[in-house]
């Protein structure tokens, strides 16, 4: 709509030089007290609105626009990213290795395992990297946590 607007400008001229809004009034007939009155529409009301108002400054206004926060929709689809994979799985100790590919994990975290035959979700009691226990493990990482199910290597990890 706003194109179709533009375009019509570019055309015709600018609203500004018309006489109403949006369609031409026959100019009175000559000898006749009456004057034509103008047509105030909604659209010239708010540009009124607009000059009458103080303007913000613009530093303001751009802090308020980068302040805000993601909608609801773009924090779910990032939950869904896989952030980690199951590289091994060793069945006698019910323990997997997982690979970080983004962000962290941390004891205490959520993960969520999805495979061709997996769907279970379980906390993170303890992790361990190179038989050492660690608290927090980041992007590259390959660590050893304890599953309540079996996995499968290629089977995704995504943090609830």
């Amino acid at each position: 709509m706003k194109f179709l607007k533009k375009l019509g400008k570019a055309l015709l001229g600018s609203s500004k030089s018309r006489k109403t809004g949006k369609s031409f009034q026959k100019a009175p007939k000559k000898g006749t007290a009456q004057i034509a009155q103008k047509k105030v529409t909604k659209s010239a009301k708010k540009r009124l609105a607009k000059k009458a108002a103080p303007r913000s400054e613009g530093k303001t206004a751009k802090k308020k626009a980068a302040s805000k926060k993601p909608t609801v929709m773009v924090k779910e689809a990032l939950a869904a990213l896989p952030i980690a994979e199951v590289t091994h799985y060793f069945p006698h100790v019910n323990a997997a290795v997982l690979k970080i590919k983004v962000g962290t994990i941390r004891v205490g975290d959520k993960l969520h395992f999805k495979g061709h035959t997996t769907n279970f979700t379980q906390k993170v009691a303890s992790m361990q990297i190179d038989h050492q226990p660690v608290l927090i493990a980041r992007k590259g990482d390959d660590f050893g946590v304890e599953v309540q199910s079996r996995v499968r290597a290629g089977d995704r990890v995504t943090k609830i």
